[in-house]
């Protein structure tokens, strides 16, 4: 994924990204990727739950948090902090703290209903929590199917509360060759949908119409 230049009048963006235990790791990863990558980006706080590593380590084989940023980045990270959920006073639980946006890739419908119901006792759900209140963009990249009453009421309330729910749901048309491609399509679409869209991204080219 290309980087994409930064304006000398726009300062670095800080961006959150967390990841949680449901299915998915492979767009986290992209995800992270890209950000590191972005010369408009900053900084990156990165947090994963625990179960977001169990999930990691079944569908990425990565082996427990040491050097977990350099295992998904495939190299050395520049500007990426790993954050502990456990830590309720990382900089990100402060509404004073710069950050430019928050996603959640994958999130699990337990990380949905606790910050659909500002239950903020670890720091996804607390850094969550602080988005909301202080207008800063949350996308909640939500990944869960059959979906119940209780996940759809979930996702209402977030939306209500300013949350952008963005569906890990994967185009096609653009006729990907590969895992890595669907997810790097995805990834392009939800940083375009924050202010940072990526050189290279697949923008839909309608043909003539053949009904």
């Amino acid at each position: 994924m290309q980087s994409t230049a930064q304006s000398s009048s726009v300062p670095p963006r800080t961006i959150t990204l967390a990841v949680t235990g449901a299915s998915g790791s492979v767009f986290a990863r992209q995800m992270l990727r890209a950000l590191e990558e972005d010369a408009r980006v900053g900084a990156v706080n990165l947090v994963v739950s625990d179960s977001g590593l169990r999930v990691m380590a079944e569908e990425l084989a990565l082996t427990g948090r040491n050097d977990l940023v350099r295992q998904l980045l495939g190299q050395e990270a520049v500007k990426t902090t790993l954050q502990s959920n456990l830590d309720i006073g990382a900089n990100i639980a402060s509404g004073s703290y710069p950050t430019s946006a928050m996603i959640v890739l994958p999130c699990s419908m337990g990380t949905l209903g606790r910050i659909a119901n500002g239950i903020g006792g670890k720091l996804i759900d607390r850094a969550a929590d602080v988005c909301l209140k202080e207008r800063i963009p949350l996308v909640l990249c939500v990944r869960e199917t059959p979906l119940n009453l209780i996940h759809l009421r979930n996702m209402t309330r977030v939306a209500e509360a300013g949350a952008t729910i963005y569906p890990l749901i994967p185009s096609y048309y653009q006729m990907p060759q590969s895992l890595d491609e669907i997810a790097r399509n995805f990834v392009q679409r939800v940083l375009k949908h924050i202010g940072l869209p990526q050189a290279g991204a697949y923008v839909w080219q309608p043909g003539p119409d053949k009904a």
